[in-house]
Formats: C-alpha cells, structure tokens, sequence
C-alpha cells in the first residue's frame, strides 16, 4: 500500500483522514486483526499494538517516512517471480528485520538499541572478494575434520570445481586460419597448416599460441537446461497459452514466418514446446576503445516462445559464439558459423531427447531459426 497519500493529506490539513484510512485499510485486509504492526517513526513495524493505541500514538507523532509501502500489516502478498518486477513483493518486505519482531520486546524502552540492532541487519557478513584460494581450502580442511567421518564434503577448492564442473557453461576453444579460410575442426582438428592457403595455425615465432581461436558455447546443453526448470519449461510455451488472435502485429507468434512454419511442417508446429529462435551478430571493440585494432564479434540466439518480459532480457540472451578477429569476418562469418550451425541443422532434422520438468515427461525437442 503506497502511502504517499498519507503525507499529501497531512499536507492538506486532512492527515487524520489519512491516518483512519490507513487503519481502515489495515482492518479491511485482516478483519480478525486485534494488533497491527507500529508505524511509528521510532518503532518502523517492529512491535504490535491495537488499532486504538496506533492511531492515537500517529496523530501525536508521524509516520516513518523511509517507509513508502506497507507491508506485515496483515496484507496477503502477492507470489514471488523474480522474473517478473511487476509482480513481485515489494522490496522493503525484508524478512531479515521481521525477525526482530520477538527481540523487540527486550528494547521496547530504549529505541537506541532498536537502531543498533536494524544497523546490525544491514551490515555484510563478511567483505567479498577478499578470500584466498588458501583459506578456502583451510577452511573445507576444518569443515571436513569436524563434521561426521562419512561426509561427502569436498576437501580442497580444487575438488569443489570438480563437483561444479557438471553444471558450468560448456565452452569449445577452435582454431581458425589467419585468413579466415577455415577452421581447424573436425577433420582438420588435428592439422597444422590451412588447407586452402598453406598458412600455418600457429602465430609466428611461437610455438601452440594459435593465430585465431573462436569460442563455442554448445545450445543443446543449454536448451535442456531451460527445460530442466519447472517455471522456465512452462514460459516456453506461453506463445500458445489462450492468446487471443486479433489479426495484430503484437507479438512474433503473429508474424506470417511463425505462421508459415506452422503451416508448412505441421507436425513441428503442433508441439508447442519446439522452440522458435533469432539470431543476431555485430562487432564491438573491447575495453571501450573505438580506435582498438581488435575487435569481437558475438552471435547470439534469442527465444520467441518466451513471454515479452523475458524474451529480450539479460538472463535468455544466448551468446553462441564469440568471433575474435582485428578486422570484421564479412563473407568469411561463414566459416565461424560451421559449429553453430552443425546443431542447428541437428534439432531441426533430428531433435533432441529432452525432459521437460514442468510436465514431467520426455519429448523431441526440434528448433527452428526464423
């Protein structure tokens, strides 16, 4: 509840309007409510009175004005989806300092040590970005020796990135000719010179430094993994959940290249789980510098089936390759584009078996790049 309205009526000689609109708005929501959290500035909801003693105590004093929405007032709150800011609770809804609820009642007469301790909420834990890999590995050294001698808990950092290494973004480091002719992939994984130019693959006057290298983050493994997550699983088919068809442009699930593909291979368009992707690439300079004589070119995948919120944010922006070359590949992009385009072609024909964790099933997943 936005309590701006409170502070413009007191404004306008109205604030006891306010104030019984505020408790109104309190009772409304929770008719069994005897109590209510304190908003008085010295007690910001830490301790509970009745409706008669808040509003007497608020018109003799004030509001907290760092407040500006109301929440432990017997509110129902709405489900948390961090995907989505508008539909989230309000982020003055700290649950840290709501556990100061029962210590409140040792620091009712000293509204000092109420400060200290809502101080105390706000401070770090410890400083980040100051631990050495030694005293991690001190520290799981300790953990392990106190703990029960058959736990599992890994003994060194070294071992921990082990463990994590199944879940970490896949990564492929290629070699490229320093002409950009081919990749040294596949059937020339193993050679030393470019087939088509004769130029060797190593820089000059060094020995393994490769001339070129392009970074490939596989999507298949990344595709599974969007499946994997219940809430993920069901945005992916949002384009066909009850959407009404108006005949406008409102989204690309109305555009005539989604129509088509429905239309032209029918079995793809019937499950709905079968993902509909754009690509997009473009060169940047590094380090900010306009006049840098290296530049990058990523390559990345968007999803259309996701819900407009998600489908252009940071989190399902897939880069897929990074082209690392001083001047822009032009025609040669091709070439770069081999491995990306080998999975491509492989979900579109074939599909992959994956688990779709929302409806607790397997399926073919197949893609289309519109």
């Amino acid at each position: 509840m936005d309590k701006s309205w409170i502070y413009s009526s007191r404004l306008s000689n109205a604030y006891d309007e306010g104030v019984n609109a505020f408790l109104e708005f309190a009772q409304t929501n929770n008719p069994k409510l005897d109590v209510i959290p304190f908003p008085f500035v010295n007690y910001i909801n830490l301790c509970h009175h009745s409706i008669d003693n808040v509003r007497y105590h608020l018109f003799a004093h004030d509001f907290d004005e760092n407040s500006k929405i109301w929440s432990f007032h017997g509110e129902k709150q709405p489900k948390s989806d961090s995907r989505c800011p508008n539909n989230s609770i309000p982020p003055n809804a700290i649950y840290t300092k709501d556990m100061l609820h029962d210590a409140f009642k040792y620091v009712d007469k000293e509204p000092d040590s109420l400060k200290s301790l809502l101080e105390e909420c706000d401070k770090p834990l410890y400083g980040q970005f100051g631990w050495s890999d030694a005293s991690f590995d001190a520290l799981l050294s300790v953990l392990k020796d106190i703990l029960p001698s058959n736990n599992t808990i890994p003994s060194s950092i070294y071992e921990s990135k082990k463990l994590l290494k199944g879940v970490g973004l896949q990564c492929e480091k290629i070699h490229a000719c320093e002409n950009d002719c081919v990749l040294f992939w596949k059937e020339n994984k193993d050679a030393c010179q470019c087939p088509t130019s004769g130029t060797s693959c190593w820089k000059k006057n060094t020995k393994n430094v490769p001339s070129k290298v392009l970074w490939y983050f596989p999507i298949i493994p990344r595709f599974r993994r969007m499946f994997s997550m219940p809430q993920i699983a069901h945005d992916l088919t949002w384009h066909a959940q009850g959407r009404v068809n108006n005949g406008k442009l409102t989204n690309p699930r109305d555009t005539l290249s989604w129509k088509l593909v429905d239309n032209t291979w029918k079995e793809f368009g019937q499950e709905k789980r079968n993902l509909r992707l754009a690509l997009s690439a473009d060169g940047i300079n590094p380090h900010k510098s306009l006049s840098s004589k290296h530049s990058c070119w990523p390559v990345i995948l968007i999803t259309y089936n996701l819900p407009p919120y998600l489908c252009m944010s940071r989190n399902f922006m897939m880069l897929t390759l990074l082209i690392s070359v001083p001047n822009q590949p032009v025609k040669d992009i091709d070439d770069y584009l081999a491995p990306l385009i080998e999975d491509l072609k492989l979900l579109w024909e074939t599909g992959v078996k994956t688990f779709d964790s929302y409806k607790k099933e397997y399926f073919n997943l197949k893609v289309v790049l519109l």
